[in-house]
């Protein structure tokens, strides 16, 4: 089942004396990027989070929130004394060396210190009341987990539909280049003839042989044949990738440079304003389709 990169989920809970929330969401990327917002004194939970979400996803930038509140408000805070100090003494030198320059700095205030990063943070339950919150929030995460995936799955399908319309699409218009291009046959078997006759005309000593080159590369160049025969395999390629499973977006984003290559070809070579035309609306809708593959995982 094709799933897509973007996808959003959340949930909340009560647990232990706190309240939790979580989101987790993801876009398009290159390859697996997680990124986890976990309170570090849950021990283990980021570890166990991350096997948890690579077990989801192959291609994505994912990012995992987690916040949590104690429900008792008179302890959801405590004052860190090991980084009292060093607080209070950058506060002093910052003091000191503002002087040193002739600067007179604004006093600061207990308020101030308290803002200083690690001074006046969560309080944290001892060991034996951490490990059984990180326990509950792994096996409460785990169906959320699961919603997420289910939301790309549900997501990735939704995309099959749309680029198996748009492969459609350009199946319609390889058909038309095929037929324009065998309508055309004849004018450019015409066009060939005249502009032989002329050049015989106009040089006695041409080299036949070398005439025949020249003609035998002009016909090469404006044949479509090729790209005509390519455009069908690459349809059938991309529709064999649409029904397979697992991870596909790489291999369909290869495909639809292979798609733009031969439809740049076409109009190259096209001499037709009718088969120029078809090129140009393939191109569009081989664009509008590496849109769509470019969310796919």
């Amino acid at each position: 089942m094709i799933h897509s990169m973007t996808g959003f989920a959340s949930a909340k809970g009560a647990f232990g004396g706190y309240d939790w929330t979580c989101e987790i969401r993801s876009v398009n990327a290159k390859g697996l990027d997680i990124r986890l917002r976990v309170p570090d004194w849950l021990t283990g939970l980021e570890t166990a989070l991350r096997g948890l979400v690579g077990g989801k996803a192959v291609r994505g930038s994912i990012n995992l929130t987690l916040r949590l509140s104690r429900t008792d408000t008179v302890s959801a805070y405590a004052l860190n004394t090991t980084a009292l100090d060093p607080a209070l003494d950058a506060l002093a030198q910052i003091d000191a060396a503002a002087r040193a320059r002739g600067l007179d700095p604004a006093p600061w205030t207990a308020a101030d210190v308290l803002q200083v990063r690690g001074v006046y943070e969560p309080a944290t339950d001892d060991g034996d009341a951490i490990e059984p919150l990180v326990a509950h929030l792994t096996e409460a995460l785990t169906p959320l987990l699961s919603e997420f995936a289910e939301m790309r799955r549900s997501e990735g399908a939704a995309l099959v539909t749309v680029m198996q319309g748009q492969l459609q699409q350009i199946e319609t218009l390889t058909a038309q280049a095929a037929e324009l291009a065998e309508a055309r046959k004849p004018a450019v078997a015409e066009a060939l003839r005249s502009n032989l006759a002329r050049v015989m005309d106009g040089a006695e000593r041409a080299d036949p042989d070398r005439v025949a080159q020249e003609l035998a590369m002009i016909a090469v160049k404006a044949d479509v044949t090729e790209e005509i025969d390519r455009l069908g395999a690459h349809i059938a390629a991309a529709r064999g990738h649409l029904d397979a499973n697992g991870p596909i977006g790489r291999k369909l984003d290869f495909l639809m440079q292979e798609f733009n290559r031969e439809a740049n070809t076409l109009c190259s070579k096209s001499q037709s304003s009718d088969l120029t035309a078809v090129g140009l609306e393939l191109k569009a809708v081989i664009d509008q389709m590496r849109e769509q593959v470019q969310n796919v995982e």
